[in-house]
Formats: structure tokens, sequence, C-alpha cells
């Protein structure tokens, strides 16, 4: 029994004609460390010696030597070496061709010792596949917080230039935009024009994430198309890498396209792991070239036929067993298989119904078994399109809201809003008239609320300007007024005021007719109202002078006397004398009132 980890080497020279190969090791995954443990299938090949190998010894090493059916002149190698499994020099690597493309995480985070470690575990993967422009094809894109295509998968046709190109490419040193750099690589690395060769031509394309950090970016939609455009998904996470985001990333089943290690010093331990990934690996339940023992059918059917001879031409299968669908012949016994749907047990004799997700499938986003098949689902925020396999963003408002007013959708939900003239209130979703004068305006002077808008108004004293918003001063008397006779302005008002003849009454608006004499005359002896205005009269004995005021003593009785007589001019002197005195002081008075009346106007 071997109970260490053992380092395989297989060599041999096959013989004419032989077609066939050895069983390989499967290698269990430990993503919490890295190792992989071989022991369980050493014991298997270990065991297989008993049947069909004759056991040597050779000095310190031990080797074991196929018998009849198995590869002629063939040598197993079991070296104890420790925790390596040198996948270089494997004979059963058909390594289909395929269109690779490794995305490379260079942010700030991967020391420059890191780096180069995952440039070296690309270079070791490279190393165990056959590159050619007919055979597989190797592209790089470096990320950080920006994207960079190395080369691309037409750049290089040979082993040695992809491994130069790949030690020589630095680190971009800033974010992890690890979605940028996947829809990058599906746009711009995976296009005919880059060299991926067309979907008749039936070659896969892969894409291998290398990460050791969170994405700062959405990583789920834009891997989910890439999947869905063909692209078959590998995350390997480092160190900090976020195992969720990792998952987003990946193809489905997770176990077999979603990686993870401790330390970039033990990356490489995940080489043997992608090389028979990348090269491809027996089907446990057979295939049509090469059985489980590592024969071609055409070996195997002689075996076979040999092995009946030997027993008497009898089956082993004829002679009883306890598979539950298919018995094989192999060699002096028999081996159980499973029909199409079922895989075989532990036991290596029950089947059970297939899980037909993890046989591959094309859903978009969720695959979910039903009896012997699948049916897709979507993620949430997705409807299943009628092709039944990929999704479509699905629209929330159209499946229901509590928007008040108005439903808008975004992104996998949705959001309220509100109509013009109302604002959204604190719980989103419903709405409240809104006060449009308090969110901003243009008047100069009042802003009124009007519905779902505002009107602006002026002071008093002002006008509103034909643009609406502006105010200027306002003539009040010709706004309207209730005066009587005459309106004068005043400031941003006005008053009354009475035409000639008339007195302003106490309500400072109407007028009533003036006693011209008692408002005050300028006649020397009386004053008789005629309308609007007065006569002056003169007293008996005397006459009205020409200027309709004043008078003057009646003279006939003294210039009946000798006018030549002396006292007759005297008297006549005294007399003009006075009347020019009287005069001079009417004049005075009517130029004190003149000059009142313009003094009134004028305020």
């Amino acid at each position: 029994m071997v109970s260490l980890v053992w380092k395989v080497v297989v060599f041999g020279i096959l013989a004419a004609g032989s077609q066939g190969s050895l069983p390989q090791p499967r290698l269990h995954r430990q993503v919490s460390t890295g190792r992989y443990d071989l022991s369980a299938d050493l014991e298997s090949v270990e065991a297989q010696s008993e049947k069909g190998f004759q056991e040597v010894r050779r000095g310190g090493e031990r080797s074991v030597q196929l018998q009849r059916g198995a590869r002629k002149n063939g040598d197993i190698y079991l070296r104890h070496e420790g925790l390596r499994y040198d996948a270089a020099t494997r004979t059963n690597c058909k390594n289909r061709p395929i269109d690779l493309v490794f995305i490379i995480d260079s942010s700030r985070s991967v020391r420059p010792v890191e780096f180069k470690k995952a440039k070296e575990f690309l270079q070791d993967m490279v190393d165990s596949l056959v590159i050619g422009r007919d055979a597989t094809r190797v592209g790089l894109v470096n990320y950080a917080s920006t994207v960079k295509i190395e080369f691309l998968l037409n750049t290089f046709f040979d082993k040695s230039s992809v491994k130069q190109a790949l030690g020589q490419v630095e680190p971009l040193a800033s974010g992890t935009m690890t979605g940028m750099a996947i829809r990058t690589a599906m746009e711009k690395a995976f296009t005919k024009e880059a060299g991926a060769r067309s979907a008749s031509m039936n070659i896969a394309k892969v894409a291998i994430i290398v990460t050791d950090g969170r994405p700062q970016d959405k990583v789920e939609e834009v891997s989910a198309t890439a999947r869905a455009s063909g692209i078959e998904m590998y995350a390997v996470g480092v160190d900090r890498a976020d195992m969720a985001s990792l998952k987003l990333m990946a193809s489905q089943p997770h176990d077999d396209h979603v990686f993870y290690v401790e330390t970039y010093g033990v990356i490489e331990k995940l080489t043997s792991k992608f090389r028979e990934t990348l090269c491809g690996k027996d089907d446990d339940n057979g295939s049509a070239d090469i059985d489980d023992n590592g024969l071609g059918l055409n070996d195997r059917k002689d075996d076979n036929k040999r092995v009946r001879e030997g027993n008497n031409g009898l089956d082993p299968c004829d002679q009883g067993h306890n598979c539950q669908h298919i018995c094989v012949n192999s060699g002096d016994s028999y081996i159980c298989k499973c029909h199409p749907g079922y895989i075989l047990n532990p036991d290596k004799k029950t089947c059970s119904r297939a899980d037909a997700c993890t046989q591959g499938h094309d859903c978009q986003h969720i695959c979910v078994n039903s009896r012997d098949s699948y049916v897709c689902q979507c993620r949430t925020g997705y409807v299943l399109n009628t092709d039944k396999k990929t999704c479509a963003r699905s629209d929330p408002c159209a499946l229901g809201h509590d928007c008040h007013h108005i439903c808008e959708n975004s992104d996998a939900s949705y959001v309220c809003k509100c109509r013009a003239g109302y604002v959204l209130n604190t719980d989103q979703k419903t709405c409240s008239r809104s006060d449009p004068c308090s969110q901003g305006h243009d008047c100069q002077h009042i802003c009124v609320n009007s519905d779902a808008s505002y009107m602006c108004k002026c002071e008093v004293g002002y006008v509103l300007n034909p643009d609406k918003k502006t105010c200027s001063r306002s003539d009040a008397c010709s706004q309207g007024h209730d005066c009587q006779h005459i309106c004068v302005n005043s400031g941003s008002s006005y008053v009354c005021k009475c035409r000639l003849g008339y007195s302003l009454n106490m309500d400072r608006k109407t007028c009533s007719r003036l006693d011209a004499c008692i408002q005050g005359h300028d006649c020397q002896h009386i004053c008789i109202n005629n309308g609007v205005s007065y006569n002056c009269k003169c007293r008996v004995g005397y006459i009205l002078n020409s200027d309709q005021k004043t008078c003057s003593q009646e003279m006939r009785s003294e210039i009946s006397e000798d006018a030549c007589m002396c006292e007759a001019q005297i008297v006549f002197q005294k007399k003009v004398q006075s009347a020019i005195q009287e005069l001079t002081r009417k004049i005075s008075e009517l130029s004190d009132k003149v000059n009142d009346i313009e003094g009134t106007f004028q305020h």
C-alpha cells in the first residue's frame, strides 16, 4: 500500500498500431492548501498490479511491467519525491486545439515576486500545450484599473515565443477592474480579427482569470455574457481573492472551474489540474477509443477473445455479474457501466441518475436538474426568453410597484419619481405638491405659487414690466384714482386737489365751491360773490376806479367850484396820491397771492 504522495513519471515506446494509454492518477483537489492527493489512485494502480502487472525491484526504485493487453515495452516508475506531479511527460494528453486567453491581475496588491510566480504558472501551463497555428493559440490580457492586451491569439504560433512574451509582461500596479478586463477579452481578444477561430471549427474558447483581490467593478453580468457567447470561464483566486466573485465569473460546475490557493508561492500546484483539463482526460465511463484499463478497443476485443479462449470460450459477464446496468468484459473479469443519463456509483456496480447540469448545459444563468434533463432559470431581475435558455432584464415596473406617480426601471429594481410640480417624499414612493417659489425663482419683487409653477408681482407703487418678472415705479394717478377734480402724484401714491374757486373737503377727495369773498379778495370797499369769483363795489360817495378794485371819492361838488382855485388843486392832488398808494398796496397783495398759488402747484 502506498502511504505517501508520489511523483509519477510515465515513459515508454508504443508498439506499432497501439492506440491505448495508461489510466492517469486522478487529482483530488484541496483548494484550501493547494495540494493534490495522488495516493488513492496509486493504490488503484498497485491493486491492478496483482492482475495485469509484474513487479520488479531495481535498486531503490520500484517498477511495474504491464502484462498482456497493456502497453508493450512500457514501464511505470514510482519515485518518492514529495508533493509534485510531473504531467509534462503524460502520454495520454490529447491536447485538443483551443483558443486560450489568460486574464491576469497585476494590481498594486500583487507584489513583484508574486507577479513573477503568476507568470511562471502560466509558462508552465503553456509548456504542456501544443502551440501552433492549427493547434492551441494563446493570448494574454493584463489588467489593474486599466486593461492592456499584451498579445493576441494570432500574435505567436510557437511555444518559446509565447513563454518569452509571458516573461516580459510588467505589472500595471493600480486598481482591480476585473469586469472591464473580462469585457475587453470578450470583445477584443476572442474575435476573428484577433485570431479566434470560427464556431464552425468546433474549437473551444477558454479564459483563465488569475486574481488576488475583490473586483472593484461588477463582474456578474459581463461574465454571464461571456459564458453565453461560448467562452468557458475558469477563475483562480489567490490569498485575498473573494470566493463569491470567483463563482460569479466562472462557468458551471464551480467544482471544476473555481480554484483557490493561499499564496502565489504554491500556485504552480494548480498546473497539473489545468493540464488535465486543457489536454483532456479519459472518460470514467469509457470512450470511443480508450477503455477504462487504458486499452484500445481493438486491443480489448483481442484480449477478451484470448480470455474466452483461455476460459473455454466463456464470457465472464455471461457467467453472472452484479452490474446494475451494463457488464463489460475486462481481461479475466468484468467492469460495470451505466446507461446514458446515469453515472457509476463508488461501489462500481450500481448507477444513479446523472446530474444533468454538471454534465454540461447551455443556460445563461441558472441550471436546475429535472429528472434526467434540466431546465434553465434566471437570476432575480431577469426573465427567461422564449428560447428557454437565455435571460433578459425584467421590467420591474410592469410586474407591479407602489409609486404614487411615476415608476422607472433601475437595474433589477425600480425607482419612484413625481410629476412636474411635485417632490418625492422621504418614503421614496409618495409625492407632495412642490413650492416652486422655494425651489428658486427670478421675480424682482414678489413670487406667488401658481399650481405647479409661479407668477411674479410687484410691491405697492410699482407695476410689472412686460417680461413678467421685473418691476418699475408706477404713475399712481394713471393707475386709477378717486379725486373729484385733480390727481397729483406723490411718491408711490397720489393726493387730490380742487380747481380754482373750489376747496378740498375733509375726505381729501371731493371739492366744494368757494365763497370767493371769504377766501380773500382785493376789493378796496365791498366784495360781491358772482359764482366762481367776485366783483368789487364802492361805498356811497365813491366811484370804482378802472382797476375794478379801488374806489375814489366823487369830486362833483368840489369840482363845481372854480377848478383853478388853489384849494381845489390841492384837494385833487391829495386824492390822486391816495389813489396811487392804494393801488400800490393792492398790487403788492395780488403779487403775494400769485406766489402762493405757484408754490402750491410746485408741491
